[in-house]
């Protein structure tokens, strides 16, 4: 049992409404995931198969036996979703998650231009078999989405089906919610969060300034994704005051 002699911030238990770390895994092998998992369960509410790993993986059945294991659901990255679309395999794709028994799975257009309505009438498709993910945003640095196409594109996902929007920030933090050096695009976030529930959102945020500033901005309770690894049990401390750039927030002078 872990220590309990500090007055730290409410973190309810898994599974959890609010609050969420997303990871990422890029291609962690089953024994990686396993010690992972050991280590930092308790931290992980959804661990996305980022960059279309799944397809390539060897032991996959075992990585997601593994995350079974430890009660961590698995949801499919949004870049398989737009190739099986582009090549009108979509019945295939959802034979393939039924047999990996994975019933999460992104819908995004970050790299396949697919038009709004198609994307819509995918989720659509998908919600009544599969918790859809929603992806909203733009991967190109210097594609600056107004804020008020954020919060209509974010309410149409919701309104077909979707049940959380992932709000882009790429991998590597450069895009989306953020300037091409990492910034927040503060008032694109606050318009987002006046307009939407917030329990329905997860920031993208692989980077550490990233997860401070929006922990700072509305509680240990945000929603947070693509996170890396290895920053699982860092994110965690920094939701609980447990490091000096929160500690303040938390916990007083």
């Amino acid at each position: 049992m872990p220590p309990d002699f500090l007055p730290l911030p409410d973190r309810p238990p898994k599974p959890r409404a609010t609050g969420l770390t997303h990871v990422i895994d890029t291609g962690l092998s089953a024994s990686e995931v396993d010690g992972l998992l050991r280590q930092a369960a308790d931290h992980i509410d959804t661990v996305r198969l980022g960059w279309g790993s799944a397809y390539v993986t060897a032991d996959l059945e075992a990585k997601l036996d593994a995350y079974r294991l430890h009660d961590v659901p698995v949801l499919l990255g949004g870049t398989l979703t737009e190739l099986a679309w582009r090549y009108t395999r979509i019945d295939e794709l959802c034979d393939w998650l039924d047999e990996l028994r994975i019933e999460r799975v992104e819908v995004s257009s970050g790299v396949v231009p697919i038009p709004e309505a198609d994307k819509l009438a995918l989720i659509e498709r998908l919600a009544p078999r599969f918790t859809v993910y929603a992806e909203v945003g733009e991967k190109d640095p210097d594609a600056l989405m107004a804020p008020y196409r954020w919060v209509a594109l974010i309410r149409d996902a919701l309104e077909a089906g979707a049940s959380m929007v992932v709000c882009e920030g790429r991998a590597t933090g450069t895009a989306g919610l953020y300037r091409r050096d990492g910034e927040p695009r503060t008032g694109l976030i606050d318009e987002i969060v006046h307009e939407h529930d917030r329990s329905k959102l997860i920031f993208e945020a692989p980077r550490k300034d990233q997860q401070v500033w929006l922990i700072e901005r509305f509680g240990s309770d945000v929603n947070l994704g693509n996170v890396p690894p290895s920053e699982i049990l860092s994110l965690e401390a920094l939701r609980l005051g447990l490091r000096a750039d929160t500690l303040e927030r938390f916990h007083g002078a």
